[in-house]
Parts: C-alpha cells; sequence; structure tokens
C-alpha cells in the first residue's frame, strides 16, 4: 500500500506538471529536420498487448521511487551498438532520470586485442599475444559467448586493460566505478588462473562456476580501471567478456555489439543463453538486422525464422523481459565504387511489425522516423550520417539515442498516469 501511494503521489506531481514544462525536465531537446518525421517519435505496440512493458516500468518504479531492486537493459545489435555513442547515450540519459540512480557499466570487451575499435564508452588496451575472432568472421575457431568475441592466449605475460571513462565524455562524465567483476573465460589447466591487478596488489577470484566458465572477484575498493592477466599454468586461456557492477541498487545498460553481425552471427556464439541468463534482463532491445538486409537477394521470410530462433534463445532464459524491436535504418548498398539505394528498408520495417504482434513486442520504428526511404542522402547532407550512406556519425548516434529516450519516456510517463488513475479509481 505505502509503495501504490507514493507511486500514486509521484504520477500525480507528472500530471499536475503538465506535458510542457515535463517535457524540459525529462526529455532530451530534439533539433528540427525537414525530411525527418519526428512527430511519429514513439514506441508502437502492433499486438495491442504491452504487459511486458509494465512489469518492466514497476521495476523502474521501485528503483526510481524507493532506491531499490536492480534494472537490466540489453541493447543487441551490429556496428551501430560496438561504436558505443547510441548506446552510451541511452545509458547516460535514463541515468539522468533520477538524481543519485547508480548506474553499472556491465558487460566489456577489450576489442583493441581483436584489432578492432573499443566502444566510446571505455578504453582498452593489451600486452603479449593474443589470437581472437568475432562472430562476424566466416570461420570461428574460438567459443564465444554473448558478446560474439572472444580472444586467447598461451603468454603468461600477456594482460587486458579496461578503463570504464568515456573517452567522448558528453556533459560531465558519469561515475562507472565498480567494485565486483565478474569474467567470461576459460581454461586448458587446473593450475592456470585468471588475476586481477589493482596498482600493487594481485587478487585471485573468490569464486569460480565452471559450468558457467565463470570467475568473481571482489575488490577492495572502489575502481573505474583494471588489468586482467593470469597466474599458474602452462596453458591458454580464453576470455569471452567482462561484466563490471558495484553490487548496489542501479540501472545497468548492457551494450552489446560486433562490426558486420548479423542474426546467424550470434547462433555462432554456444553460450549466448548461458551468458545472457548471467545479467537477467528486464528488457531486450533488439536492434540486429542492417548487415542481414544489406544484400540484393533479401529473403523476409528467413529473417523473420532468424529472428524467431534469436527472440526464443532470449525467452528460454529471460521468460519475462520485455522486447523492443528497432527497424532497420534507411541505407545504402556499395557495388563497384557506388552506392545503391537498399530497397530492402520497407520489407525489413514490415518485418520487424509481424515479429512485433507475434511476440507482443514494442517496436520503434527508425526508418520512418528518419524520413524512410532514401532519407539517409539528407541525413548525411546534415552531417548525421556517414559517407558510407549506412553508419552514423557522432551527432546522429546522439540523435537517435535521445529519440528512443523520449519515446521510451514518453512510454513511462504513461505508465505513471495510469498508475495514478488506478489509485484514485481505488479509493
Amino acid at each position: 500500500m505505502k509503495g501504490r501511494l507514493m507511486i500514486s503521489v509521484v504520477a500525480a506531481i507528472v500530471l499536475l506538471v503538465g506535458n510542457e514544462v515535463s517535457a524540459q525536465i525529462l526529455h532530451k531537446p530534439i533539433p528540427s529536420y525537414m525530411f525527418a518525421h519526428f512527430e511519429e517519435n514513439e514506441i508502437t505496440f502492433p499486438s495491442g498487448d504491452s504487459t511486458a512493458f509494465v512489469r518492466f516500468f514497476k521495476k523502474l518504479d521501485t528503483l526510481f521511487f524507493f532506491g531499490e531492486g536492480d534494472v537490466n537493459i540489453v541493447h543487441i545489435g551490429g556496428s551501430h551498438v560496438q561504436s558505443g555513442t547510441f548506446s552510451n547515450r541511452m545509458r547516460r540519459n535514463l541515468l539522468s532520470m533520477r538524481y543519485g540512480i547508480e548506474g553499472g557499466r556491465g558487460v566489456v570487451f577489450p576489442f583493441s586485442v581483436a584489432k578492432s575499435n573499443t566502444p566510446s564508452s571505455y578504453y582498452s588496451s593489451y600486452t603479449g599475444k593474443w589470437s581472437y575472432c568475432r562472430n562476424a568472421q566466416a570461420k570461428t575457431p574460438l567459443r564465444m559467448g554473448l558478446t560474439g568475441m572472444a580472444a586467447a592466449t598461451s603468454d603468461t605475460s600477456a594482460t587486458v586493460t579496461i578503463v570504464s571513462r568515456e573517452r567522448n565524455s558528453m556533459d560531465s562524465p558519469h561515475d562507472f566505478s565498480f567494485d565486483k567483476v565478474q569474467v567470461l573465460g576459460r581454461t586448458d589447466s587446473d593450475t592456470l588462473v585468471p588475476v586481477l591487478y589493482l596498482d600493487s596488489l594481485m587478487l585471485y577470484p573468490v569464486s569460480h562456476d565452471p559450468d558457467k566458465d565463470l570467475y568473481e572477484f571482489a575488490l577492495p575498493r572502489f575502481t573505474d580501471s583494471l588489468v586482467l592477466g593470469t597466474s599458474g599454468g602452462p596453458g591458454e586461456w580464453h576470455l569471452t567478456g567482462i561484466v563490471l557492477d558495484h553490487g548496489r541498487p542501479g540501472l545497468t545498460y548492457h551494450g552489446i555489439g560486433v562490426n558486420g553481425a548479423s542474426l546467424h552471427s550470434y547462433f555462432k556464439c554456444e553460450d549466448f543463453e548461458r551468458d545472457l541468463a548471467l545479467l537477467e534482463p528486464d528488457l531486450m532491445i533488439f536492434a540486429i538486422g542492417i548487415n542481414d538486409a544489406n544484400t540484393a537477394r533479401f529473403n523476409k521470410e528467413l529473417f523473420i525464422s532468424n529472428y524467431m530462433k534469436m527472440v526464443d534463445m532470449v525467452r528460454r532464459v529471460a521468460p519475462d523481459c520485455a522486447i523492443l524491436f528497432v527497424t532497420n535504418n534507411d541505407s545504402f548498398r556499395r557495388s563497384r565504387r557506388s552506392y545503391y539505394l537498399n530497397q530492402n528498408g520497407p520489407v525489413v520495417q514490415d518485418a520487424f511489425y509481424q515479429l512485433a504482434r507475434r511476440y507482443d513486442a514494442g517496436v520503434w520504428d527508425l526508418f520512418r522516423i528518419m524520413g524512410g526511404l532514401n532519407s539517409m542522402k539528407q541525413w548525411e547532407s546534415a552531417g548525421l550520417a556517414n559517407r558510407d550512406k549506412i553508419h552514423f556519425t557522432e551527432r546522429g548516434y546522439i540523435l537517435i539515442g535521445d529519440l528512443l529516450y523520449n519515446a521510451l519516456l514518453d512510454r513511462y510517463l504513461e505508465h505513471l498516469k495510469s498508475v495514478s488513475s488506478q489509485n484514485d479509481g481505488s479509493r
């Protein structure tokens, strides 16, 4: 009763301040472009059933109003997510909804060891000799999990370093310090174990679950950086992911993305479901598809079938999590040094709506919002998209991050109003 009363009070405040003031307080300002349809920036539910989102919003209520519980969001895609700006803008925006809300950094991987770009929200570096693979490769010799990445070494001096500081800080940098580290990996030797270096300390795992290939570390203090190496051996160490957390109530936004990844790429990840279960997602944002549709012979039925397989993988370990599909952005295909409009955009758009109806999921129609077919040229002219006419510039990623956040916020405010109305009617 106390919880419902508190939520009712907050919801009433939302109603009292009105849409105009609440927009100034919570919504992010969106610039105007004649070619875009920002007035249609919303999350829709084609099946009419938003029950899973109600559960997700209730968890937000508990966190925002009582400072209790953990909320986990997993945003999975390809290079749009690996670049880091889009997902980090969402992360920062959500954490700004209430002052003092803690934010765990979540899943990271040292992309530098795989000669790939590290997401802009953290740094990575390495020493020693490593082999590596990513799920977008034709051949993947190393076993992979949720991150779609893997690295291996027999070099006893090899290390990776992660620094959870934003490289391109937006406004004031957020503190993503952590004192709890979970390392996903395996060794082929009983004597070889991962270790963390913290200043002059060498820390061993406090626990190891061989069934989950999970090593857990408890740090003596909060930090924003770690160095991961090995001790013992000889043997080979395989690393597939690192989870940075603080062990306190909060909101964690996990960005999972691999350059060039398609749905089929993630099917190569044998430990995908096992690792996802560790995160206990409350909201799954699916943004995979731009690479699936970057072909002259796009098969809509196969695309839907593959997505059904992907959603079923998620549902097996997180049956109650809310699902949000993000439609592909408009794009062009390159052939023989020329760019051709990718005509698959509307077909893929319809496929996402079919999937949303099937799974009672939400849809954020980026394709429609940005202006539909052939709008990518105008985004490029406005400095919002790159010359490859597939990816966005940093400004563009920040903009779509603000748009998605505003759309999600609108639905959440509707939820608060609904709670307030229900409580008023029960008096």
